[in-house]
């Protein structure tokens, strides 16, 4: 009876889902951002100045920050079909960062770039600064500049709240997994846990999809992507298990920009410091019933 019961919400969702944000994918729990009042509100930096940084001047002169986001990854970053609103603790992370800028609310302009664009798109100058779940890494940091880290995050596994017998990773002999075509999660899982069945799409809402309808056991990528979704729906999914990756998550900034680069990483510690951060994680991805973790340490590299 609860495999008929998911199966007919998964139906349902399928009807009337089809406003999520993004690409108005079927079959997504439903759109149900954060409520815009919850939301902190940050002191923006009043006389601030940074002319040593290319980027801030531009920026200054044209008279708003353009902030590269993603539109399609629940209470992270996502995009009201409706009213092209974009909401999320990315978002969020943005909002402190324009703040302490110089730049208020009205003055920024979120632009969606996809992941594979994002290097491209900084080194063009078509944005500014990035903020969407960008892992530092070595080899980016061949192309661009990062800030932070703000978040440190992990793989994990997004399963059904009927689901007892997956807490981690070695749980997954003979079980199907979804992953994204092409993506690091599912490479682990194909290299580290060959017992696994994965199973690739191109986005991870389809899989969700999958999840919901009891074709696949499970879905894996960065635990805090899978937050966002369990927050969506909190009465059907769950993130089990601890993180078996470590994802370190920062601001993409032009390589060559170390003067707004630096800029940047005051502004992630004076917001973690004032508890903008927590208070901001909280409005989002709180919602998905997990506790603030402690911030990572910024990484002032040179």
């Amino acid at each position: 009876m609860r495999r008929i019961l998911t199966a007919v919400l998964a139906l349902l969702l399928a009807l009337t889902g089809g406003a999520l944000a993004g690409c108005g994918r079927q079959g997504s729990p439903p759109a149900k951002g954060p409520e815009p009042e919850a939301l902190p509100r940050y002191r923006v930096a009043t006389g601030f100045r940074l002319p040593s940084s290319p980027t801030w001047r531009k920026a200054k002169r044209r008279g708003y920050l353009i902030v590269g986001v993603k539109e399609d990854q629940p209470y992270l970053g996502e995009k009201d079909p409706a009213t092209g609103r974009y909401s999320g603790f990315d978002i969020e992370i943005a909002k402190m960062m324009a703040a302490s800028l110089g730049f208020p609310p009205r003055t920024i302009r979120f632009r969606t770039i996809a992941s594979v664009n994002r290097e491209t798109a900084l080194q063009n100058g078509q944005i500014d600064i990035y903020v969407g779940t960008y892992t530092i890494n070595p080899l980016r940091k061949r192309l661009v500049g990062f800030a932070g880290p703000y978040y440190m995050a992990g793989q994990s596994l997004l399963v059904r709240t009927d689901t007892d017998d997956i807490h981690g990773p070695r749980d997954l002999e003979g079980k199907t997994v979804c992953s994204v075509a092409g993506s690091t999660p599912l490479q682990r899982i194909q290299h580290d846990y060959p017992g696994a069945h994965a199973v690739a799409y191109d986005t991870y809402s389809v899989c969700v999809d999958n999840l919901l309808s009891y074709q696949v056991d499970a879905v894996t990528t960065d635990n805090v992507i899978l937050l966002g979704y369990a927050a969506k729906a909190p009465k059907e999914l769950k993130v089990v298990g601890r993180p078996f990756s470590k994802e370190p998550y920062g601001i993409g900034v032009p390589k060559r920009d170390v003067a707004l680069r630096f800029a940047l990483d005051d502004a992630i510690e004076a917001h973690e410091r004032d508890g903008d951060w927590r208070r901001a994680y909280n409005a989002t991805l709180g919602l998905s019933g997990v506790p603030a973790p402690k911030p990572p340490a910024v990484d002032r590299y040179h």
